[in-house]
């Protein structure tokens, strides 16, 4: 309930702030069929797998980071799934506005008939796909350590973007939300990890104290 009236208002007021058109997004790209099919497709297989081969190389390669590193995402991920339960149409849901379900227009509906299938269409904001790509590029940034290239990594993220924005699955506060709720994440688990570090600290110290 509530689910469209939410996404045509977080439209028009992106449209107040002059933020760029998703629309206008969207129809580039169906102008440009190869853009449009590379889109979805990378919308369609790379999301879950992605996050799951990196948990994985992570937890393999860096064993001392990993639970810093894991606490944060599923930090961001436990609080995402909370804010879904405010129903927010995403743009491809609402066709008075121009868009169309890019992934139906091109014959591989990736959801099915509204109402259906194991994912929730109406859990636009915040955008776990931006939360999640982000997680990866910051979280390979910090445990890379040196060199310019580990900043490459950010172009997972900014592609995720173009792609969520194109396909109409997001608008660019449902990003903007994500990102927000990742740094909520990580400050909550790096000053838990502060605050744990401390504690053992002062027990040892107590425990240390002459009698």
């Amino acid at each position: 309930e509530g689910a469209y009236e939410r996404g045509r208002q977080i439209w028009e007021f992106q449209r107040w702030i002059h933020l760029p058109s998703e629309l206008s997004m969207e129809q580039w790209a169906i102008d440009r069929p190869w853009l449009a099919d590379l889109t979805v497709t990378y919308y369609a297989t790379l999301h879950v797998p992605t996050l799951l081969v990196f948990l994985v190389w992570l937890w393999i390669r860096h064993q001392d980071q990993f639970p810093r590193w894991r606490n944060v995402l599923a930090l961001t991920t436990g609080f995402c799934l909370f804010i879904r339960f405010v129903r927010v149409a995403p743009p491809r849901l609402l066709p008075e506005l121009g868009f169309v379900d890019l992934p139906a227009e091109l014959g591989r509906d990736i959801y099915g008939p509204v109402g259906t299938g194991a994912s929730d269409q109406f859990a636009a904001m915040p955008s776990l796909h931006f939360g999640w790509s982000t997680w990866c590029a910051i979280t390979m940034v910090m445990v890379i350590g040196t060199g310019w290239k580990r900043w490459l990594w950010f172009a997972y993220p900014t592609v995720t973007l173009f792609t969520i924005l194109v396909t109409g699955n997001h608008y660019w506060i449902d990003a903007l939300f994500g990102a927000v709720v990742l740094a909520g994440g990580w400050i909550i688990a790096v000053g838990a990890d502060h605050l744990s570090a401390w504690w053992r600290s002062r027990r040892s110290g107590a425990s240390a104290a002459p009698a």
